[in-house]
Formats: C-alpha cells, structure tokens, sequence
C-alpha cells in the first residue's frame, strides 16, 4: 500500500496485508502493525497522545526500546496536533534520535468516512531524524472500535521524503535510506510497544481522569 491508498484502510476491516513490512517498486518500506486492544477506548488512544511527555512516561510505552522524550510545541492542553515528539529509542539493533510531528489526518484519509468504518481516532505524523531538516517518512495509528475494545492499525511509510528532491530518486538510492533492517525493527517494535500501551493504558487513563469520571457518574 502506497502512502496515497491510505483510505483502503477505510474499505476493509481487514486487509490481505495487516502485519509485517514490504518493500515498495520505488524503494521505499511499509511497515504494518495490528495491535487488539482490549478493554480501551479510541478516547484512551487520544488522551495518551496527548499526554505522553517525559522519558519516565515514554519508558512505560517499551521500557527496553525507549531511551528518551521530550517535547516541542503543542502540549499541557490535551492536544497533540501540532506538536512534535522528540525521541530517542531502538529500532532493531540500532539508536534512532527522531521527530515526529503530528498533523491533520485528513491529509491523507477521507475523515467523512470515518464513522462508517467505526473510526474512533487516527494519529498521523511526519517523521524525521531529530538532527536534519526535513522528513523521510510518515506514520499512522489508525484506531477502529470493537465490542470489546479496539484495533489499532499502525501503518508506516519510510522513504516518503519532504521535501521531495528535485529529481526522482532511484528505488535503489531511497532502499539504502530506509534498509531492511529499519523496516524489520520498526515493524517488530510498533507490535511490542503498542501491545505494552495496551496493557496499562485503562489503568493510567482512569487515574489521570478520576475527577472527570467522579463527574460523570
């Protein structure tokens, strides 16, 4: 799936590919990832975007894999567009230092459609290397309701370059920016860390949200 077939996660519950990576004819990587969350909610999901900040709070997502967190933009409002998470963590065997910069998902999925494919939220960024300008790939957290919770569908596409060169950049150039290894590690490290979220996000969120709860009862 090509970084603009995003909304064909929207047609099916479930697609031939729904985990594991590939390498595209251009060069570059799509990585999937489906996680069952069971027990949490897409409002969960958002709350947590929202809310993650600090290295103590990120090590709780993947305690082995994540290193460091901080973040610039928005945050303390309980918005995440806008922001930019600045990470350090393992992917494979290798420390990445990156960026990710949430934005509108309506920049690449039809959100009109969104209720018909029991849509509760999707999280989109760009991703980039946190000491270079610019971004080699995007992610997507696309999260759909179920009777027992939710299903996160985690999608990435590595080597989808801004700004765009002015000229095109051969399948084998972009395939060495974006190597198997990467594209490997991520796919592993998004099944890790989003089955850890799932594990304690109830947990967290109903601490962090007692008042609103007490409020609501």
């Amino acid at each position: 799936m090509r970084l603009d077939q995003a909304n064909q996660l929207l047609d099916q519950f479930y697609l031939p590919f729904e985990s594991g990576w590939q390498r595209l004819p251009d060069g570059s990587a799509h990585v999937a990832a489906r996680t069952h969350m069971i027990g949490c909610t897409p409002e969960m999901v958002a709350w947590w975007f929202g809310f993650i900040h600090h290295t103590e709070q990120y090590k709780w997502w993947h305690p082995r894999d994540h290193l460091f967190s901080d973040w610039d933009g928005e945050r303390g409002t309980g918005r995440y567009i806008g922001g930019t998470h600045l990470v350090h963590e393992y992917i494979g065997p290798s420390i990445y230092k990156l960026k990710i910069n949430f934005r509108e998902p309506g920049e690449i999925l039809d959100t009109s459609r969104f209720e018909a494919a029991r849509v509760g939220v999707a999280v989109f960024g760009y991703v980039g290397d946190l000491e270079q300008d610019g971004w080699f790939g995007r992610l997507l957290h696309l999260v759909q309701k179920t009777d027992d919770g939710c299903v996160m569908r985690s999608r990435f596409w590595l080597g989808a370059l801004d700004p765009m060169p002015p000229n095109p950049v051969p399948p084998d150039v972009l395939a060495g920016l974006v190597p198997d290894s990467l594209a490997a590690g991520l796919h592993a490290h998004a099944s890790e860390e989003m089955s850890i979220l799932a594990s304690f996000l109830p947990t967290v969120y109903r601490i962090h949200n007692a008042d609103q709860s007490r409020r609501n009862d």
